[in-house]
């Protein structure tokens, strides 16, 4: 179980090549929280094909700039959105993750967002990936995941394709160069 200081909260988990699991084959995952009791964390590179105007519609959320892709954050909760997001958690459901970055889960933030008075930048997500208590220390042990501190322009700036590769490149190495051998001593 991570002491507090050996939290992975603010640091990306990037997939190895033998992860077959299809929630997370590929993947690039924010990790928004990792303590004694488990972890939970956004997938930041799996863009849904649905955009934020779509989803606020059903929401009844009138929009005048819906054009951002909304994420498959993850296989738990698929349903609820979560939004992580630049500054402070001035909404109604809002945790810090970071001393730039905040994960909110209230509407209130959507409104905002439709009405163009929302965080400078954001995310929105569909579900969550969780793990429980041990379970993402013993995964890390497996070799199923490399970590990498997190690094905003990765999360928001760069085209989701590349996600992946830019948080490698984080490491300094390729992609071409991860393997099931790598690891953690």
């Amino acid at each position: 179980m991570p002491r507090h200081q050996d939290s992975l909260q603010n640091n990306f988990l990037i997939a190895m090549p033998q992860m077959h699991d299809p929630n997370f084959a590929g993947s690039l995952t924010y990790l928004c929280e990792h303590n004694e009791h488990g972890a939970m964390g956004i997938v930041v590179n799996r863009p849904t094909g649905l955009d934020l105007e779509e989803v606020l519609s059903q929401l009844d959320i009138p929009c005048q700039n819906g054009h951002h892709q909304v994420y498959a954050g993850g296989p738990v909760q698929i349903e609820r959105g979560f939004i992580l997001h630049t500054g402070t958690p001035d909404w109604e459901s809002s945790m810090p993750v970071s001393s730039a970055l905040s994960l909110t889960t209230s509407k209130d933030i959507l409104e905002a967002i439709a009405a163009g008075k929302g965080p400078d930048k954001y995310l929105l997500a569909l579900g969550y990936a969780g793990w429980g208590e041990g379970q993402l220390e013993r995964e890390l042990k497996e070799n199923a995941w490399l970590t990498c501190s997190a690094d905003l322009q990765v999360l928001f700036d760069i085209p989701d394709e590349s996600k992946f590769k830019a948080a490698v490149s984080i490491l300094g190495i390729g992609t071409d160069q991860l393997n099931g051998q790598i690891g953690h001593a």
